[in-house]
């Protein structure tokens, strides 16, 4: 029972995070929030129909979806959320890795790691849409 709770927080959060990069951010932002957004829906149908037993190899093609469009963000456009987004990214990739070559690592650990990088790229995406907002604002202010 406890354990949906914390579901129901996270998907409100991100959720937020996604109406409030829609809204308010830039291009990259909005990019950033649509590919966040389809990998984290797209992660809970894979888990579903997986029956939620051991780590299936469909979220580490999901997770790789995910760091190659933030790093194509990177790359075409001038902030600096999506580098750092790219990086987290691609520590979670990583963790993949380990667990698809059967690295002697707790797997819970690995586990731990994935869902924590996920809230560091959330915060990421809110830091780099308040930074563009007020780059928009500022520039409206200016005229």
């Amino acid at each position: 029972m406890l354990n949906i709770a914390y579901a129901v927080v996270g998907a409100v959060f991100m959720v937020g995070m996604a109406l409030f990069a829609f809204l308010k951010g830039g291009r990259a932002e909005r990019f950033g929030a649509g590919a966040y957004l389809s990998a984290w829906f797209a992660s809970i149908v894979l888990q579903e129909n997986s029956g939620f037993r051991g780590m299936p190899a469909g979220l580490f093609l999901i997770d790789l979806a995910a760091l190659i469009v933030f790093i194509a963000i990177a790359w075409r456009y001038r902030q600096s959320w999506p580098v750092w987004a790219s990086g987290v990214q691609l520590i979670t990739v990583m963790c993949h890795v380990m667990i698809l070559t059967k690295q002697p690592v707790l797997l819970g650990s690995l586990i731990t790691v994935m869902n924590l990088n996920s809230y560091l790229i959330i915060g990421f995406l809110i830091f780099g849409t308040l930074v563009s907002w007020q780059e928009r604002h500022a520039e409206e202010m200016a005229r």
